[in-house]
């Protein structure tokens, strides 16, 4: 009997419960919002598109940094070279002066035809002394020709960067 009476005061609630007033709802009027669609294809870590500096500030970035200075960015610019045999650097546009970019541990490589297009990268932006030997390695990678490589014969102040991601933007 006992059993009984718990069962009518379950049933008692649950059938309370439903009987709730229910309110009605108005529709709610959409409008069309205009969206662009920016494509980009990704490569290395995961980034986004937002809090992206310009070219113009990346350059000013550059210019406060002293050979062994180390700063996180994300920056967007132009793609001037990429490297010939496996894509595994890439130079930027920078204004005056291009930037080298490597991609860190080799984890990943960028596709060798995209010079000309813009790419956002993230990564940590340094300045270097890069060895003679180190440009001509890079001008071999690039397919200059030997009088090209060999009149390589001075260090010269890099900018660069170590990136963990890039968004190519494809149009």
């Amino acid at each position: 009997m006992r059993h009984f009476f718990i069962l009518i005061a379950l049933a008692t609630v649950t059938f309370s419960c439903n009987n709730a007033a229910k309110k009605e709802v108005a529709p709610v009027e959409v409008q069309e919002v205009e969206e662009i669609a920016v494509n980009y294809e990704s490569f290395g870590d995961k980034i986004t598109d937002e809090a992206v500096l310009t070219k113009e500030a990346m350059i000013e970035k550059f210019s406060n940094l002293k050979t062994g200075d180390t700063i996180p960015v994300k920056f967007k610019t132009g793609v001037k070279e990429v490297c010939a045999k496996k894509g595994c650097w890439m130079t930027l546009d920078m204004g005056e002066a291009d930037a080298m970019v490597r991609f860190k541990d080799y984890g990943f490589f960028m596709p060798k035809d995209i010079a000309g297009e813009n790419v956002v990268v993230e990564g940590r932006a340094f300045v270097e002394e890069m060895s003679v030997d180190e440009q001509r390695h890079y001008a071999e990678d690039a397919g200059k020709s030997k009088e090209e490589v060999m009149a390589i014969t001075e260090a010269k102040r890099t900018l660069s960067v170590l990136s963990n991601g890039v968004l190519l933007h494809r149009q």
